[in-house]
Parts: C-alpha cells; structure tokens; sequence
C-alpha cells in the first residue's frame, strides 16, 4: 500500500486499520528514503524512516503514531508523532545521513555510538571499582601486610572521616580527587576543633596517593594500585597545619612516675603484670609491647619489633633488657600460646587500649590528666635528669637511631648500657637511688660504658 497522497484524510484510518506485521510507503521524501508505518503485534503504529546505504536498505524506528495530535505539529507529544512530525524526523535524519558519508553514514554512525556508549560504560564501572575508598582499603591492606601498626589508625580515620563524612567522594574515582577536595575533608576537621586528626588523615590520605603514584617506580608497592590511574598526589599539594603537630606527652614528673608505680606495684593478677612490665622495661610503645611473642623472650630479654619508621623497610627488631623488678612479672604470665600480654590463652594480644584502660583503672583521680602514653615521654624525662645520654635513652626506647653511622656501621648492642639505664629507672620508683652523690657513680659509670664503645 504505497502512494498515498499525505494530505489525504483517508490516511489515518488506513494507518489504524492496518493488517499486524505489514509496511506502508506514506511518502517519498525531496531528500532521500521514503516515510513508512507499520503496525505492531501491540496494535500501536510504528513510523520509519527507510533509505538506501552502500546497496542495501534500511529502516530506522522514528517513534509511534499519535492518532491525535494536531496534524500540523512538528514536535512530538508524550504519545508519540503526527504524520507531520514524522516527516520532519525523516528530514533531519536523512540530512545527518549525508553529512556522515565520509563515515559509512547513519547506520556506522549507531554503531560507533553504540560501541562508545558500551566503552563508556565499562571505563564507569572500571573508575567505580579503583574509587577513593577502593584506593584507601588497598592501602590499609598494604600497611597490614607490612606489619605496621599504623594500619589500624588509618583504617578508622578513612572510615569515619572519609567514607562515612564524604561518601560521595569516596566513590570517586581516586584519579580524579583533587587538592580542592582534599582541603575540605581537612577543613572540616579543623572547624571541628580537631586540628591533629586533620594532620593524621593528611599524612594518611598523602602516603595512600603515593602509593598509586609510584607503583610506576617502586617494584615492593603492589601491582593492584597501578590499576588506579593516579598521575599526581592531591594531598601533597596540600599544606599541614603547624599549629597541631606536637603531640600531648605532657611527660609525668619524677614525683608523679613514682605515684604511679605504687599505683601498680601490688596490683594482683595479669594487669599488674603487664602495667608493671610496660613501665619497668622503659615505657616501651604500647602497641608494640603488646604484641611480645613467646618466641621473642629469652631469660634476660625480650625483643619486640618496632614497626615505626621508613615504609618499606620492615619491622626493626628491638630488644629489651629485663632487669630483676620485672623478672618475676615475666615468669608470672601463663606460658601458652604465641603471645604473652593476653586474655585468651596466648591465642592474640590485648590490645593497647585495653592496657591503657587498665592503668587508668589504677590510676584513677591520682595523677590530674592521666594517660598512659605520658609514662613514656616522662621514663625518658627521668633519665635524662639523671645524666643517661640521648643516645644511650634511645637505645632503651628505640627512637632517634637513624644516620649511616647508627645504621651500618655501629654493631654494639647496647645491651649493658640499656640494662644500668633501666636499673636506675628501677631504683628511681622505689626509692633505692636518690638524688645524692652516691648515685653518681652508677650515672658516671653508664657515660663511662658509653664512651668505651665507641
């Protein structure tokens, strides 16, 4: 059913009363192909817009047919088209066929557009799984791997100041975060009052967009974050706020450390024990303290490792002297199992959290400002007030021991000096040395020790 004139009032009803399955030629377009209607198994009426390409014919899908929009109107209405807009479909489709000759025209046109749509969408679904949260969990994993201590911290800064506080950015694709958007994350902290969490998660968020950075040179750094596409690191561009790096040591007085001690020195059971053992072998950093391994305790030592430090390198192997205040609380804990400091038979360690719990516990309104951290810092306060050297407390501590000379090329092990420095410490909190010339010697005979090594 071909020729139909399209001004003939005979032409909507012959497009309602067409037969399911069959074409009809409406009209032969001024610029090429020809306007065609067919009706569906539905019963709706389909317009077509047929042309000829490279031989072979073609009909594109140009809409359904409206059987009561105004035959006049060229804009499609909700239902569909007039046979008048399906005649102005058919001429904008047949001037962007000519136009895209060069290419193969409309027909290679759809299908490059297809081609890209499914790129397109495969690149989205790529970026969506290489996000910033993706970028920041792989990171996270990387430092556990590592044995680093530091894991955990960054792990619970990403979570709740980047996941949970910027989840939209989270999904982003971790090539596209920007320095702008790094700053807000930080600034919101700020404004929060929360000024040293803003630092840590800069330094977080820094060291996990060097990692996508310099996959491309560093062999160690995992493959998976080549994946990432990171060119630049947005958090290096970005500046630290001076104002909140000092941590608050707050180191505790002579008076206070030994307030503390009598706090802890008659405590029954395994916290008594480990709080004893945490002070008398120098305030060694909590996480890594709990973490001694059966493995790593020899009759007159133990040796933790120290996962602070240069990436890369590994967990450095510390060890600690055990003087004979502490050798008891040694011999006290139950032998099973890999780790000492536990609750579950040796089965994993308590957590620094729970050591710090208990001595709060312990301390409770004795010392104003308690934490135990400040054990740590106010050990070495009262070393250092008693004429140990910075190096030889550094030894105790294991901090301040970089350089090539410490590195490569000093092999003493300090083992005695680490042991006079903490049998002072020892003598300190219980009132065995005081502050009279008679306690110079054992002071002068540590420098002396110290001097002979070198």
């Amino acid at each position: 059913m071909s020729g139909l004139a399209p001004a003939s009032l005979a032409l909507p009803k012959q497009l309602l009363a067409l037969p399911a399955g069959a074409f009809i030629t409406i009209e032969k377009l001024e610029q090429g192909g020809s306007l065609q209607a067919r009706r569906l198994s539905t019963g709706a009426v389909q317009f077509y817009w047929r042309y000829a390409n490279e031989g072979r014919t073609h009909r594109e899908p140009l809409g359904p047919y409206d059987p009561v929009s105004p035959p006049k109107k060229l804009e499609p209405t909700s239902r569909g088209l007039s046979v008048a807009a399906a005649r102005e479909r058919c001429r904008q489709l047949s001037l962007k066929h000519t136009k895209l000759q060069g290419i193969g025209g409309l027909k290679e046109a759809k299908a490059i557009e297809r081609r890209q749509y499914v790129a397109d969408k495969e690149a989205a679904a790529t970026r969506a799984t290489h996000s910033l949260g993706k970028l920041l969990d792989d990171y996270v994993k990387h430092q556990a791997n590592q044995g680093r201590i530091s894991a955990r911290e960054a792990k619970n800064l990403f979570d709740l100041h980047v996941v949970k506080a910027w989840p939209a950015l989270a999904q982003t694709p971790a090539s596209e975060i920007t320095q702008d958007q790094v700053i807000d994350m930080l600034r919101r902290l700020t404004e929060q009052g929360k000024g040293r969490t803003s630092n840590k998660l800069r330094a977080y968020l820094r060291a996990a967009f060097q990692c996508a950075v310099d996959v491309r040179v560093t062999a160690s750094i995992p493959v998976a974050f080549k994946a990432y596409a990171v060119q630049t690191n947005p958090a290096a561009q970005t500046r630290r706020d001076g104002r909140f790096d000092g941590a608050d040591k707050r180191p505790l007085s002579a008076d206070e450390l030994r307030t503390y001690w009598h706090l802890i020195e008659k405590l029954p059971g395994l916290r008594g024990r480990c709080l004893r053992m945490h002070l008398l072998t120098g305030g060694q950093r909590i996480e890594q303290l709990v973490r001694l391994r059966w493995a790593d305790v020899r009759a007159d030592s133990i040796t933790i490792h120290d996962t602070k430090g240069r990436p890369g390198r590994g967990p450095r192997a510390h060890t600690v002297p055990i003087i004979k205040a502490a050798l008891r609380d040694l011999q006290g804990f139950e032998r099973v199992g890999d780790h000492v400091f536990s609750t579950t038979k040796g089965v994993k360690p308590i957590s620094g959290t729970t050591l710090s719990g208990w001595a709060a516990q312990a301390v409770g309104d004795a010392i104003e400002g308690f934490q135990l951290k400040r054990v740590r810092s106010g050990v070495e306060t009262l070393l250092a007030a008693n004429r140990i050297s910075r190096e030889i407390r550094g030894h105790v501590q294991s901090h301040g021991l970089t350089g090539i000379q410490a590195r490569h090329y000093d092999g003493h092990d300090y083992m005695l000096e680490k042991r006079e420095a903490l049998e002072l410490l020892a003598g300190e909190l219980t009132g065995a040395v005081t502050r009279s010339k008679a306690a110079k010697p054992r002071r002068e005979t540590a420098s002396a020790s110290l001097r002979t090594t070198r």
